[in-house]
C-alpha cells in the first residue's frame, strides 16, 4: 500500500485534490491568514551498537595512554559496530524505537542524515524506509555532516508547511568508525557508531514539541578542515598502500574548534532570539557531542550553567549527525528534560555546517 498521501487515487467525477483544505478555526477563517503548519515532536528514539571501546583499549592500539585520550576528548568510551553492522542497521533500529513512542505505524516520508551512506549509490534511506514497513513513500538522504539533524528537521518542517507531508521519521544515523584511521589517536578517539530518531507530525507554532524558527548555516572556505580527501567525484578511493590515508577523515583540530564555538553559540543565539527567548531562561542546552572542550567553550560563551549543558560524550562519544537525537532521548529517558522545559538545540559540522533550533519539550512515551 503507498502511504503517501499525494499518491492516492482521487474520484474520478471532481479534479485532483492533493491535500484537504485547512479545518475552520479563529484565525484561519475565510478572509485570515491561515495557520502556519509545524512541525512538532511525536516520538523519539535512539540505538547504540553493543560493542563498547574503552580508552584502555583505544590506548593499547594506538600506543598511548587512557588518561591522555580523555584529557585531549574527554571520552572514556565509545559504542563501536561489529563486522558487517552497516548505518542502515543502525538506522532501522533508532526509526523502530521513534514510531514506537509516537505510537505511528504510518510516515509519508524518511529522512536519513548522514556522512557515512551503505553506499555512494544508491541512498540509504530508501532501504530504512522499507525496512520498516514503508515502501512507497518519500525517502532520500541528507548530507550535512554533524549538522545534519537540525537541518533534517529544518527540511521535515518545510515538507509538513507545505502539505506535502504529515508525519515524517527523521533518523540520524552514522557508522562514523568506517571513516576513521584505526591507528590515528586523534580521530580514532573522538568519532563512534549510533544513530538516533524523531517522528514529527504536522501541528501548530507554539505547541509543545513544535520545532521553532531553524538557523542554518556553512562556509565552503573551510570544506577541507574535516573531510575524507578521496571517495568521491573529486578523487577516486585508491587501493594502493599510499592512497589508504586518503579514505580516512582528517581534522584540523585548532582551526574546528575555533570555527565550532565562534559558529555554534552565534547560530544559538540568533535562533533563541527568533524564539523570543533569553539565553538566561533556557533550561536545557543539547549541542551536538563534538568534543568535550568545545562543549564547555560554547557554554562559557553562551553563559549558560555547566548543569544546563547536556552531555554524554564521556560514554558515548562524537556520533555526528546522530549526536544530537541520541542525547535528547537519554536526557528524556532519564528525567533530565522534562515537558515544559525550554530547550536549544545547536552544532556544527564538516562543509562548514552549523545550525541551531529551539523547542519547549513535549510529553512523549520512553522507549526501553
Amino acid at each position: 500500500m503507498d502511504h503517501n498521501p499525494s499518491a492516492r487515487q482521487q474520484p474520478a467525477d471532481r479534479p485532483p485534490q492533493p491535500h484537504p483544505e485547512p479545518e475552520l478555526r479563529p484565525g484561519n477563517g475565510p478572509g485570515d491568514t491561515p495557520q502556519r503548519r509545524t512541525a512538532v515532536i511525536a516520538g523519539i528514539g535512539h540505538w547504540l551498537p553493543p560493542g563498547v571501546l574503552t580508552n584502555a583499549e583505544l590506548g593499547a592500539r594506538v600506543g598511548t595512554s587512557a588518561a591522555w585520550l580523555h584529557s585531549r576528548t574527554g571520552i572514556d568510551s565509545r559504542h563501536v559496530v561489529a563486522p558487517g553492522v552497516v548505518t542502515a542497521d543502525l538506522a532501522v533500529e533508532a526509526g523502530r524505537q521513534a514510531l514506537r513512542s509516537a505510537g505511528a505505524d504510518q510516515v509519508d516520508a524518511v529522512i536519513v542524515a548522514t556522512v557515512t551512506p551503505d553506499r555512494i549509490c544508491p541512498p540509504t534511506a530508501p532501504e530504512v524506509a522499507a525496512r520498516l514497513g514503508h515502501k512507497g513513500v518519500a525517502a532520500f538522504d541528507l548530507g550535512a555532516a554533524c549538522s545534519g539533524f537540525l537541518y533534517g528537521l529544518a527540511v521535515a518542517d518545510g515538507l509538513i508547511a507545505t502539505r506535502t507531508a504529515e508525519r515524517i521519521l527523521l533518523v540520524g544515523a552514522e557508522t562514523m568508525t568506517s571513516l576513521v584511521d584505526p591507528l590515528d589517536r586523534a580521530t580514532s578517539a573522538i568519532f563512534a557508531d549510533g544513530a538516533g530518531a524523531v517522528v514529527v507530525r504536522t501541528g501548530e507554532p507554539g505547541e509543545q514539541g513544535a520545532i521553532g524558527p531553524v538557523v542554518l548555516g556553512s562556509d565552503g572556505a573551510g570544506s577541507d578542515l574535516i573531510a575524507v580527501p578521496a571517495g568521491g567525484s573529486r578523487r577516486l578511493a585508491s587501493t594502493t598502500p599510499d592512497g589508504r590515508a586518503e579514505q580516512y577523515l582528517s581534522v584540523s583540530g585548532p582551526e574546528v574548534f575555533r570555527h565550532a564555538v565562534k559558529r555554534m553559540a552565534a547560530a544559538s543565539q540568533h535562533a533563541a532570539a527568533l524564539a523570543g527567548w533569553d539565553l538566561a531562561d533556557i533550561d536545557r542546552v543539547v549541542a551536538h557531542q563534538a568534543n568535550a572542550h568545545i562543549l564547555a567553550a560554547v557554554g562559557r560563551k553562551l553563559r549558560i550553567p555547566r548543569g544546563r549543558m547536556a552531555t554524554n560524550i564521556q560514554q558515548v562519544g562524537n556520533t555526528s549527525a546522530a549526536s544530537i537525537p541520541i542525547l535528547l532521548d537519554q536526557d528524556a529517558a532519564e528525567g533530565r528534560v522534562k515537558p515544559g522545559d525550554r530547550i536549544l538545540l545547536t552544532a556544527f559540522g564538516a562543509g562548514l555546517t552549523w545550525a541551531a533550533t529551539t523547542l519547549t519539550w513535549p510529553a512523549l512515551p520512553t522507549t526501553p
